[in-house]
């Protein structure tokens, strides 16, 4: 595939010069971005990829951008598609949203500036990396890559061809988390020697057969740059997939790369890393009665040059979520259900101030990447942070399959082990081959 680098650009420099042109006598107030609205030439049009409960979630969040267009949409699943293809017309009161099944086809549009990628974690990195190629640029939901060198290879694809890339890490525009950086920052706790986080219990799936599958979905185009295997309903619907090394890593990988994010955003090592991994506690599906791979429960840790430890608790529910930053004068902590901050000493909660929206609305992180889309100035999660902090769960998942302390050198990458440094790279199936 040529790599070529976007003319977003000129294109909307074209369409200003036509409309100054050939611009009628009597034009609506709308079109000229008069009387609030945003002129054609100056909006940003953006496609979905993978249309399903997460782009459900965060899609309004898109829509309230008045700067944004959507004007297409791709998914593997007939019904999603059809239905996304419908929320868009219900919002611009149209029936011109155009509906891909294959994204290729999406990607090949000309006038498409940007998507939003919201597929399961296999497809995240191979998508963002045709999209790249096809001069998009990219919001991607976590995790950004699920293998150490397709993180790598998605960072050089995107400096390569200039494409602008924000990860969906959204708690680095959210009120409570910039709040509890800056209290570290102050030094209001101290020297921080511990970052500590908690994700909730991965489930498991039972053993079942092949089924036929299902009318409307095209699970060769599903799978994508996974091996192909024959279709089994607990492996691939709900959240199944999330259960299996191939498809999804498990929750820690999945969910701690917020707090890894957090963890490498306060601690300023974003274009680096910890040195040392280590897991203990992990109890594992039971074979016999399951087919799922991936830790029911467990401890994953890391340690920094200097010191610094953190640690992934993957125990509880879902609404038991945080992360707390230890320092030796004191403590800070993100309730990530609530939003709530708590601290000792008690005083500290004394300087936050009222208001701010949660991580669940992710409109200051998509603003943040409209605004980079514009500057052509690198977003708060560029490839680099995101594979930064995705690298260390990644490094945790390792750990714990080999059941070993890992030593890890975050300039090149490497494992001092090289059974650990084979499992940084999984071959795509054909033709997802970057």
């Amino acid at each position: 595939m040529k790599q070529t680098k976007p003319c977003r650009l000129s294109r909307r420099q074209f369409l200003q010069r036509a409309a100054l042109t050939a611009v009628p006598l009597i034009v609506p107030g709308r079109v000229l971005g008069l009387d609030g609205a945003v002129a054609p030439s100056n909006r940003i049009v953006f496609g979905g990829i993978g249309i399903g409960n997460r782009a459900r979630y965060i899609l309004p969040n898109f829509l309230s951008f008045a700067e944004i267009q959507w004007v297409a949409v791709s998914d593997a699943r007939a019904e999603r598609l059809a239905s996304a293809k419908e929320l868009i017309d219900t919002r611009y009161g149209t029936k011109d949203c155009r509906a891909y099944p294959d994204f290729r086809d999406l990607l090949a549009q000309k006038d498409i500036d940007a998507v939003l990628i919201a597929t399961g974690n296999r497809w995240h990195a191979t998508a963002s990396m045709f999209a790249a190629h096809a001069g998009k640029d990219v919001y991607c939901e976590k995790p950004i890559s699920l293998t150490l060198k397709e993180g790598r290879k998605l960072v050089e694809t995107c400096r390569q061809l200039g494409t602008i890339y924000q990860a969906g890490t959204q708690r680095r525009s959210t009120a409570s988390y910039r709040f509890a950086r800056d209290m570290v920052l102050q030094g209001k706790i101290g020297r921080v020697h511990t970052v500590e986080s908690q994700v909730w219990c991965g489930s498991t799936v039972p053993h079942q057969k092949p089924a036929p599958v299902p009318d409307g979905w095209n699970y060769d185009m599903w799978l994508g740059p996974v091996q192909w295997r024959p279709y089994v309903p607990g492996r691939v619907q709900g959240h199944g997939w999330m259960c299996f090394w191939d498809t999804g890593e498990g929750m820690h990988t999945d969910m701690g790369t917020h707090y890894t994010d957090q963890m490498q955003w306060v601690l300023g090592t974003d274009n680096t890393g910890p040195v040392e991994f280590e897991t203990s506690d992990i109890v594992w599906p039971d074979p016999v009665k399951f087919m799922s791979e991936t830790a029911i429960s467990g401890t994953f840790r890391c340690r920094y040059s200097n010191g610094i430890q953190g640690v992934i608790f993957q125990r509880g529910g879902f609404k038991d979520r945080y992360i707390r930053y230890i320092g030796d004068a004191g403590w800070i902590q993100v309730d990530d259900d609530t939003d709530e901050v708590t601290a000792e000493p008690k005083s500290i909660l004394s300087l936050k101030k009222a208001g701010g929206v949660s991580w669940s609305n992710a409109g200051g992180h998509i603003g943040n990447f409209l605004a980079s889309i514009r500057s052509r100035r690198p977003a708060d999660c560029n490839p680099e942070v995101g594979h930064r902090a995705q690298s260390i769960v990644e490094a945790m998942t390792i750990s714990a399959r080999l059941g070993r302390k890992l030593k890890w050198d975050p300039a090149t990458e490497k494992f001092n082990d090289e059974d650990a440094n084979r499992m940084t790279w999984r071959e795509p199936r054909a033709p997802w081959c970057v």
